[in-house]
Order: structure tokens, then C-alpha cells, then sequence
């Protein structure tokens, strides 16, 4: 009770001082009814939702509130960042003036100013993480790449495979839009596709209403998935140890009624004529406080040693980490997990950055070290905030070549 006492109470004392530069603005006493009813709304319902939903089987109303506190809370932030360095000078310049008189001097104007300045400023992420949520997180973009490699077997010149990641179907709302999403990845007609973890946000059960659609992907060569850290359950109250593991094997059991062959520390193979790649699949591994189930060894175990393989990962640091500097050489290595943290600045040629990169060294696109490829995709959904700016969903088009 005392933490959401002490939560509440921070809340609005940085709503009371953000609201010092309304006050500045205008007199008209709607606009500040207005104010306060929409600071209260929010902060209702995100207590609301924390306290009593948070055994849900989805979670879409949860991650609203978040997100709608969230966008507030960055809009008056920034309001109190210019507040606050004007009141420090306005302190620091009353000190001056007691030590050495001179004549007074005005505040009231560059108050107002200054508030202008900074309300304008609050209105750009405002309207941006708005977008994000009735526009951008449906906003699918398909990325086309092609890499080349010394050692592909000829029969495979010109493959091509979908990479998808990240559904969090507990987060969905619009089966149009998801219907669109995944229109678009049999749109590109790949010879396999390979799904990088995190079918769901914690239950199995989530997946329920989504797998007459998702059955509908298909490849020439199957669909092939892993896990990820979402799947495992990891972030809920289970009654019993054994509840959880029949979430676990639910969640399996569903996704191989999709049609997808889930690899866990195994492997299967794709075979043209004499050649073949090896499709390594391993269970999550995430350095820190991560589950690390994955196990590279025992999923290489039955594999050709020479042989050209892609690997699927569900967390970047796995590659980081274990993978780069394995002794098996593995070409290439698809992961998801970091989402691009579901914002950020993405223009090619120009920028690319997102708070994401001050936790993963590699967040997102195409990485290359010791003539090992990594590819980290944006992923397809989301998760707690409901929405997506600038790190749009993605459906990751690969075409493999031989170097000449």
C-alpha cells in the first residue's frame, strides 16, 4: 500500500510543477479542470490495472494505461526540465543580487517565455508516442537484405527466407491489422521462414484467438521457431510448479498446430539435391538475469561439421557472448528480443539510434564480425507500451548468395 501511496504522491507533485507553465500560458479555468481530470484519469487507471488486472490472459488494456501515463509523464518531464534550470537561475541569480545589490530585475516575462518555450518542446514526443499508439505499432515494414558468403552450397544461391520475431499476441487488438501483417510475410513467397521467439507475452492461452491466422503462414521448406524469454512464463504467479510447465508444453503443442517445427537445442535440415543447410534452433539464452536454456553444443551435436548453417537465437547477446567465438563457424545467426526498444530514429545512410543501443551492442539490423553475419529483427509486435515510433514492426526479407 505505501509504495502506491508514495507513487501517487511523486505523481502529482511533478504533475503540480509541470502544471506551472499552463498557469503561465492562460487564466481560463477549463483548461486547468481539463489538466487535472486528465492527469487523474491516467494515474486511476494505471493503478487500477496494476492492481487488480495483472492476472490477465491479455494484456492490451493493462499496456494502454501504461502507455498513457507514460506519454504524460515524458510531456511534463520536459516541461519540468526548463522549469526547474529557470527557477535554479532565478535562485541563484537572487543570491547574487542580496550579496550585491543591483536593480531588480523582471522574471515574469521570461517565465512565460520560457514556459512557451517548453510547452511547445512537450508537444513533439506527445504527439509522436501518440502516433506510435493508434498508428505505428501496425505500421509493418518489409526490410529486403542480401548477404553474401564464401561457403554457401551452390544448390542454395538465391535463397531467400522471412524472419519474424516477437508477436506478443497478448498484446493485439485489431485482427485486420494482423491479418495485414501476416498477408505481407506470405506476400514474400520465401522458401522457409524462421520465427525468432516470443510467441506470447507470458501464456499459452494467449495465443488462442490468433491460430486459425497464423496457421495460414506457409513456405516452401516449413516454418521453423524457437523460444524466447516471454515463452517460458517466467514474468507471471504460477499455483504450482506444474502449472508452468504446462504452460510451457501448451504453448509448444499450439505452435506445432500452426505448422511450425519448433527447434529446442536441435536441429533440422533443408536439403537441394546433395547439399543442405543446417537450421540450428536453441532454447533462450540472454546474458544477465535472462533464462539462459539455450545450449549451443548439444544443439550442433548431430549436425555435418563443414556443413552451412543458420542459426536462430532469440536474444543478440547469445551471439555476443557464446556464439561469435564458437568453435563451430556459423554464418549466420537470426535474433529478435530488444525490439528496437520500439523507438527510435531510422534513416538510411544518415542515422540509426535508439535508447536500445545503451543495452545491446547489437539491437537491430545487420551486424558482421569474424565473417559471421547477425541479424537482430525489430520484431512484429509489442510490448507494454502499446505502440511503435520510429522502430516500426518488421518482416525481414534474407536472399543468400555465393561470394564469386
Amino acid at each position: 500500500m505505501w509504495r502506491y501511496i508514495l507513487f501517487i504522491s511523486c505523481f502529482f507533485l511533478i504533475s503540480w510543477y509541470a502544471f506551472q507553465a499552463i498557469r503561465t500560458q492562460t487564466s481560463v479555468k477549463w483548461v486547468f479542470v481539463l489538466y487535472w481530470a486528465i492527469c487523474l484519469a491516467v494515474i486511476l487507471n494505471f493503478i487500477v490495472q496494476l492492481r487488480f488486472f495483472t492476472d490477465q490472459d491479455n494484456d492490451v488494456a493493462r499496456f494502454y494505461s501504461f502507455g498513457y501515463l507514460l506519454i504524460l509523464l515524458i510531456a511534463q518531464l520536459i516541461l519540468i526540465v526548463f522549469l526547474a534550470a529557470e527557477d535554479t537561475y532565478r535562485i541563484l541569480r537572487a543570491i547574487v543580487n542580496f550579496a550585491f545589490p543591483s536593480p531588480a530585475e523582471t522574471w515574469v516575462g521570461r517565465r512565460a517565455f520560457i514556459s512557451k518555450m517548453a510547452l511547445g518542446l512537450a508537444a513533439i514526443p506527445f504527439a509522436g508516442l501518440m502516433y506510435g499508439i493508434f498508428k505505428g505499432r501496425y505500421n509493418y515494414k518489409v526490410l529486403h537484405h542480401t548477404i553474401t558468403f564464401d561457403n554457401l552450397p551452390d544448390a542454395f544461391e538465391g535463397y531467400t527466407l522471412t524472419q519474424i520475431s516477437d508477436f506478443h499476441c497478448g498484446s493485439f487488438d485489431r485482427y485486420d491489422k494482423v491479418k495485414y501483417g501476416v498477408d505481407l510475410i506470405n506476400a514474400q513467397a520465401s522458401d522457409a521462414i524462421f520465427f525468432t521467439g516470443d510467441m506470447v507475452n507470458n501464456k499459452a492461452v494467449e495465443l488462442n484467438k490468433w491460430t486459425e491466422l497464423f496457421s495460414t503462414l506457409t513456405a516452401k521448406d516449413g516454418v521453423f521457431s524457437v523460444l524466447g524469454n516471454h515463452d517460458y512464463g517466467d514474468y507471471v504467479s504460477w499455483d504450482t510448479p506444474q502449472k508452468k510447465e504446462e504452460n510451457l508444453a501448451q504453448l509448444i503443442s499450439l505452435q506445432k498446430q500452426l505448422g511450425f517445427q519448433v527447434l529446442r537445442n536441435e536441429h533440422a535440415t533443408i536439403k537441394r539435391g546433395g547439399d543442405q543447410l543446417d537450421i540450428i534452433g536453441v532454447e533462450n539464452w540472454g546474458k544477465g538475469g535472462f533464462k539462459k536454456a539455450g545450449d549451443i553444443d548439444k544443439a550442433l551435436a548431430k549436425t555435418t561439421p563443414n556443413g552451412f548453417k543458420i542459426l536462430l537465437s532469440h536474444d543478440p547477446s547469445h551471439w555476443e557472448m557464446i556464439v561469435r567465438d564458437h568453435q563451430t563457424h556459423i554464418p549466420l545467426t537470426l535474433s529478435g528480443h530488444t525490439h528496437g526498444m520500439q523507438f527510435g530514429i531510422d534513416i538510411p545512410g544518415w542515422i540509426k539510434w535508439s535508447p536500445a543501443k545503451w543495452r545491446y551492442p547489437y539491437w537491430s539490423g545487420l551486424y558482421k564480425e569474424k565473417e559471421q553475419h547477425l541479424y537482430v529483427n525489430r520484431g512484429f509486435g509489442y510490448l507494454a507500451y502499446p505502440g511503435r515510433l520510429g522502430m516500426w514492426p518488421e518482416i525481414t526479407v534474407i536472399t543468400l548468395r555465393k561470394a564469386t
